[in-house]
């Protein structure tokens, strides 16, 4: 056996790599003989032409060689069964060309011819790329090599998988290849695949678009699923960075091929089955997602949302699957549709004696019609003539209601078109263009419009502008399932305007009426926040109430806002409320039980005041130094009702209002006391022999010794309201949930000079009174004033320690009473044994009494 090969009209740089290819795929039988393996079987389809066009299509299905050493020849490949749809883009490809040829405006003088090969598997496709790419025509004898053909671009392939592998090798002869279904975002990589162009979408914004299709729903916990190929797992790669992205985890990403073995699609059911996700990217083509619906049918799992990629979303085929009920309601992107006008008349106009040559078009036409074309034939059908019409025929050949994928074809044919078009008027003054490399180089520019509006452009990498239409699966009177569009994506507009749902009401899987719900953790209601679970992904967290002082107004928050200085959260968490604010109120039991401890004190100290002044004539009055008295009685009245300046909301004539109020009028009081105390060891003095001690301390001089003693007091209080006086003060730091709304020293100086003072005079007066508690005198007031002045300092003694540890309006409570108990311990102390005479002893409030006890107690002495 010898075989010779005829290699015309390629360039010298592309004849070693041809060489290589043709040696592993060529066949020859005989001696002498230079015939093309691929053009054994010639084109299905095809037509002269001045410029060629080439195409791919799968018109039958089967399956892939399992393996091929290459020790030997591969056996020929048996396809069956029939894709109509491919079947239906190669007529809308000839379609076109019938379009452009008779349209005078585009290409004129140059008829478009088309070579139009069928394939079932990768095999099949790399033969029919090298017998395009070779340009051979028919059968070559190697005493008689015909002239190269060689087409000037090439269309197809559908499935990214084949089309990835006769790319890479006619790449290398800058032929460009149109594809208008291979989406794999592979494809894009113009070092690997200089020349691949596409009029679809590149799957890394269909991936794009998915990711946000799940956010949209609010599905952040779902399964992947992908065909193991460059298509399926690059589809998915690119899905979960878009889902990340969003915010979506995945619960688990796995991959199968048809060609698997049963325990894959096995385990992979074992996986959907123990999984928590309700939703499920399925990134694959038709044959494997029927696979997968039907073995899940099967095995009765249900309750599951689709979520497809456009390789099946649409596909008509899926109603023929035994599980198609389990995918009713998925959800899709895919192409938009469109309308070619004439198509439906050119495919009804179909017949036999168009395409003599095809095979399958003759086996189209018999399984239609279910006769036979070959009256030798042994069968049992019934003799076709070849002129029965497809006008009355509905299948999916004839069907053009939904052109998504064809129009893809349609455009790519007036792409190369359009680039032929503005090659043949080139002009460089230099003669012709170079066809092959311009081609290349004027289709990576084109840029038109179509008759229904469609801008059709390629970017750098030879992609399409990504726009998508959002097709639902309902199923339909006819029990068909059919794509219903319910939302567009478009990644030229705005990122928060690609995405646009419009009213169509959407069916979602397994007959659910409200969108299915699928999370890891159900979404932290405002008032909460999320904290991770460990070793998990992010979208498991438990759901955490937000700390006191912090609040969440968001669902599914990552962090609580603390509020500001004087707000605080609610109960709920999930508002900042103003603080309330506290301060000494009369309606509290505090505040009135305070003020009416001081009323009380007032009521006392007016009682003693009258009951003194109704007695004003009685000798212990007039002992007692009767105007002394009724000016301490005074002071002790305006004692007891300054207290009541402490009560109340705090305002800047009320804070400097309380305590210069209570330190002028103890300074006064104090006074008083320390003048009686002063009388009482002047009177001791005054009854010894010769002593004229009175006369320097008469009326006059105890007048103006409290006026003095009072006069300093209010010039230290003066000189503290004008340097730094007290003023109202919201105290943030000693609650956090509350503001204590106090009094500002202001100047703490003056505020401890003011106590100060008043401490000083009131040592100074029990130090006096303890010296003349031992007086002779019946009614000897120094000892009434010492237990008063005892009182007095223990009161306010212990009144520092409380005042500075106390809290908030508690603060002011402990200085309310200390002022009621210096001032009660005073008006008890010196008054109240006086008034237990005046009222319960009369005999003793004689002069004869006071006089006899002094006389006695002079003769002891």
């Amino acid at each position: 056996m010898r075989f010779t090969v005829c290699w015309l009209g390629l360039k010298s740089r592309a004849m070693p790599l041809l060489r290589l290819l043709f040696s592993v795929l060529l066949i020859g039988k005989g001696d002498s003989v230079c015939r093309l393996q691929g053009s054994a079987q010639p084109p299905e389809l095809a037509q002269d032409g001045d410029l060629v066009i080439g195409g791919i299509f799968s018109f039958r299905t089967g399956q892939d060689y399992v393996t091929n050493t290459f020790q030997s020849v591969p056996e020929v490949r048996k396809c069956k069964n029939f894709n109509l749809r491919e079947f239906k883009f190669a007529q809308t490809m000839i379609f076109a060309i019938n379009e452009i040829n008779n349209n005078p405006e585009m290409l004129p003088n140059v008829k478009l011819g088309y070579k139009i090969y069928d394939n079932c598997g990768t095999m099949d496709i790399l033969r029919a790329a090298l017998a395009l790419v070779s340009g051979l025509k028919g059968e070559i004898r190697d005493d008689n090599c015909t002239k190269a053909e060689t087409v000037q671009t090439i269309l197809g392939h559908s499935g990214s998988r084949p089309t990835i592998a006769f790319e890479q090798v006619v790449g290398r002869f800058h032929i460009p290849v149109i594809s208008h279904f291979a989406t794999c975002a592979c494809l894009s990589n113009k070092k690997e695949y200089p020349t691949f162009f596409r009029t679809i979408p590149s799957d890394y914004y269909q991936s794009k678009a998915l990711a946000k299709l799940v956010r949209h729903f609010g599905w952040t916990w779902i399964g992947a699923i992908a065909v193991n190929n460059k298509y399926g797992l690059n589809g998915v790669a690119a899905f979960v960075q878009g889902a990340q992205e969003n915010g979506v985890c995945i619960e688990y990403s796995e991959a199968f091929s048809s060609s698997d073995p049963p325990d894959r699609l096995q385990r992979i059911i074992e996986i959907i089955k123990h999984g928590t996700s309700k939703v499920i990217l399925a990134f694959m083509s038709h044959r494997e997602i029927k696979l997968l619906s039907t073995a899940l049918y099967k095995q009765n799992v249900t309750g599951l949302q689709w979520v497809g990629s456009d390789a099946w979303i649409t596909d008509h085929s899926l109603t023929d699957s035994e599980g198609h009920s389990i995918l009713v309601g998925s959800l899709g992107f895919t192409v938009s549709r469109a309308q070619i006008p004439g198509l439906e008349e050119h495919l009804r106009e179909l017949l036999p004696s168009q395409f003599p040559d095809s095979q399958f078009v003759r086996d189209f036409w018999e399984n239609t019609f279910d006769c036979s074309l070959n009256e030798t034939a042994n069968t049992q059908r019934k003799p076709c003539s070849g002129f029965e019409s497809l006008q009355n025929v509905e299948s999916q050949f004839t069907d053009v209601s939904e052109l998504r994928f064809t129009n893809n074809v349609y455009k790519s044919v007036y792409a190369v078109a359009h680039a032929l078009d503005n090659l043949i008027k080139c002009e460089d003054g230099k003669g012709e263009c170079d066809k092959q490399e311009s081609v290349l180089q004027y289709l990576s520019t084109v840029n038109f419009t179509t008759g229904e509006g469609e801008r059709v452009y390629f970017d750098k990498n030879g992609d399409s502008p990504a726009r998508y239409e959002l097709v639902n699966l309902q199923m339909t009177n006819k029990g068909t399932m059919d794509g219903i569009t319910v939302g567009i994506y478009d990644a030229s507009f705005p990122e928060s305007h690609q995405f646009i749902m419009n009213n169509i009401p959407v069916v979602w899987g397994n007959g659910l009426t409200e969108v299915p719900v699928s999370v890891c953790s159900e979404s932290c209601l405002q008032g909460t926040h999320k904290v991770l679970q460990k070793g998990r992904p992010v979208c498991c967290y438990d759901c955490i109430p937000c700390p006191a002082g912090e609040i969440s107004n968001l669902t599914d928050s990552i962090h609580c806002m603390k509020c500001p200085p004087e707000y605080w959260s609610n109960s709920q968490r999930d508002a900042c409320i103003p603080k309330a604010i506290e301060f000494l109120v009369y309606d509290e039991i505090l505040g009135m039980l305070l003020a009416l401890f001081s009323l009380l004190g007032v009521f006392v100290t007016m009682i003693t005041t009258l009951v003194f002044y109704c007695h004003k004539e009685t000798p212990l009055v007039r002992a007692n130094n009767s105007e002394l008295s009724f000016l301490l009685l005074f002071s002790l009245t305006l004692c007891f009702l300054c207290s009541l300046t402490f009560i109340g909301r705090p305002s800047e004539w009320s804070c400097m209002l309380r305590h210069t109020a209570f330190g002028i009028t103890f300074v006064l009081c104090i006074s008083c006391v320390l003048g009686k105390t002063i009388v009482v060891l002047m009177a001791f003095r005054a009854t010894l022999p010769g002593s004229n001690v009175m006369k320097w301390f008469g009326p006059a001089q105890q007048r103006l010794s409290v006026l003095a003693f009072t006069l300093i007091q209010v010039l230290i209080c003066i000189l503290w309201l004008t340097i730094s006086p007290p003023f109202p003060f919201k105290n943030l730091l000693l609650y956090q949930d509350r503001i204590i709304l106090e009094c500002d020293l202001g100047s703490a100086v003056g505020f401890w000079a003011v106590l100060g003072y008043i401490g000083l005079l009131a040592v100074l007066c029990f130090i006096l009174a303890f010296l003349a508690r031992k007086l002779p005198d019946n009614f000897n007031e120094a000892k009434f004033i010492t237990f008063s002045m005892l009182i007095f300092c223990a009161v306010w003694i212990t009144f520092i320690p409380a005042y500075v540890s106390s809290p908030g309006k508690f603060t002011v409570a402990v200085e309310i009473f200390a002022i009621l108990a210096s001032s009660y311990g005073l008006l008890f102390c010196i008054f109240m044994p006086k008034c237990f005479i005046i009222l319960f002893r009369p005999e003793q409030n004689t002069k004869k009494h006071i006089m006899g006890k002094t006389f006695n107690n002079d003769i002891h002495h």
